[in-house]
């Protein structure tokens, strides 16, 4: 149904943002943004390769709109994405590790080439899970030409790579560290929104 959304695989990335350590509590995180926040945390943002991210996905195209609940674990060796609700079809986990990409459902067990040509194979709808990985943190993906602007304060506005256009509509603060919290994500009649809400850091 959605074979044009199959795009190439891009590097996989994502470490956590260290900050100011200080002997202090954790503080509360921050409310608002400040303009130079963002050009002072990119490499913090770069660095961050590990972590779980609770939210919720929508998906809209011109036959239907449907969304799910997403978990998300991703190390710089392996990434585990937990769909669950209308779009995953009940439960469907798509991991990754070592060249090697498989997707479990009530099926059974599946395997392909690239992460979105399994989606879109077993599932019928296919988001750009390669690329997703740079795109979630506000970054490009390193392996293709992109376009971005910023906002008034500096951060990622939008971003538009590989036929997507990616707009950054909210930011939180983790642990010292900007993150969006909430995309919305087009490709042609394809519409899909991530709603962030929870970024837990994971030790590498």
């Amino acid at each position: 149904m959605m074979s044009c959304f199959r795009l190439t695989a891009a590097a996989l990335g994502l470490g956590l943002l260290a900050g100011c350590a200080t002997s202090q509590s954790v503080t509360e995180p921050r409310q608002e943004r400040q303009a130079g926040d963002w050009e002072a945390q990119t490499e913090q943002v770069e660095a961050f390769t590990s972590w779980n991210l609770t939210g919720k996905v929508g998906l809209r195209t011109p036959q239907e709109s449907t969304s799910a609940n997403l978990d998300w674990r991703q190390t710089p060796y392996h990434y585990r994405l937990l769909v669950t609700g209308p779009m995953g079809a009940g439960r469907s986990t798509l991991e990754g590790r070592d060249g090697r990409v498989s997707l479990t459902t009530s099926e059974g067990r599946f395997e392909a080439d690239s992460p979105e040509a399994l989606m879109e194979q077993r599932l019928g709808w296919s988001l750009p899970v390669s690329s997703l990985t740079d795109w979630v943190r506000g970054l490009p993906a390193n392996d293709s030409d992109f376009e971005m602007t910023d906002d008034e304060l500096g951060f990622p506005a939008s971003l538009e790579q590989d036929g997507w256009e990616i707009d950054y509509r909210g930011w939180k603060d983790v642990n010292g560290t900007w993150l969006p919290n909430r995309l919305v994500m087009t490709y042609d009649d394809l519409r899909a929104t991530l709603v962030v809400n929870q970024w837990q850091p994971l030790e590498q």
